[in-house]
């Protein structure tokens, strides 16, 4: 089967997203690629977005629920990825933030050949719009300063919106703790590799209803971690 044949996975990790669930879903089915199917990974049973998951399923949504095999985003993202067919497999949130527009563009690069595309906020085209002022300030400048210094492919290292080749993640030996911060450690990977990696521009925007898991303070120290590891890339290829 050849990329432009393989169906799309989205892989969506939830948690309290019950208020938003079926808005998302009317939102992104219409860029949905015939054949694309959903998997929303949830921690608990409890979880307020399983009711009206199944109802969607029940209406004949191709959503389907996959248990985390571990706790929290990171975990989540990588269950749904290992879970993955071969072919393209979309990380997105169901927060509103994320802009479905962008996903035809994507799935268009990687059946180009890309093994990893980034939605980028700050590319030309892109935007962010709200959300916390430092958060947003140390993204933009982190990810501007690899690509000016490091020559990092993208010019946005931390959003999580990214589509990838589920069998390249599926070959990485990745440990289930940590955070968000996977999808730029997959990506560094795939950029040491000397694999095939896009952006297409993207409108971001700050969720309006339901609570962000993202915390700065617990979480800044890893992606400083991998700012520095692929910093430490870049110069060392451009110094030969």
């Amino acid at each position: 089967m050849t990329r432009a044949e393989r169906p799309l996975t989205i892989v969506v990790p939830v948690y309290a997203e019950g208020e938003n669930l079926a808005r998302w879903w009317a939102r992104t089915a219409p860029f949905l690629p015939p054949g694309a199917r959903v998997v929303l990974v949830y921690d608990r049973e409890d979880d307020d977005t399983l009711p009206p998951a199944r109802a969607l399923a029940a209406r004949g949504a191709p959503l389907r629920l996959l248990r985390n095999e571990g706790r929290g985003a990171r975990a989540a993202i990588l269950s749904g990825l290992a879970a993955a067919p071969a072919g393209p497999a979309l990380v997105t949130m169901a927060d509103l933030s994320d802009d479905p527009a962008s996903i035809g563009p994507m799935l268009d690069a990687y059946r180009a050949g890309a093994d990893v595309v980034v939605a980028s906020r700050f590319a030309r085209g892109g935007a962010q719009h709200g959300g916390p002022w430092l958060k947003g300030r140390l993204a933009r400048w982190g990810g501007r300063s690899l690509r000016w210094l490091a020559g990092f492919p993208v010019s946005d290292a931390t959003n999580g919106f990214r589509l990838y080749d589920a069998e390249l993640v599926q070959s990485l030996r990745l440990g289930r703790a940590g955070g968000f911060e996977v999808a730029f450690e997959i990506t560094l990977e795939a950029w040491r590799r000397r694999l095939r990696i896009a952006e297409v521009p993207t409108v971001w925007r700050a969720r309006e209803a339901g609570k962000s898991r993202f915390r700065l303070v617990r979480w800044l120290p890893r992606y400083a971690w991998l700012w520095a590891r692929a910093m430490a890339i870049g110069v060392a290829r451009r110094g030969r």
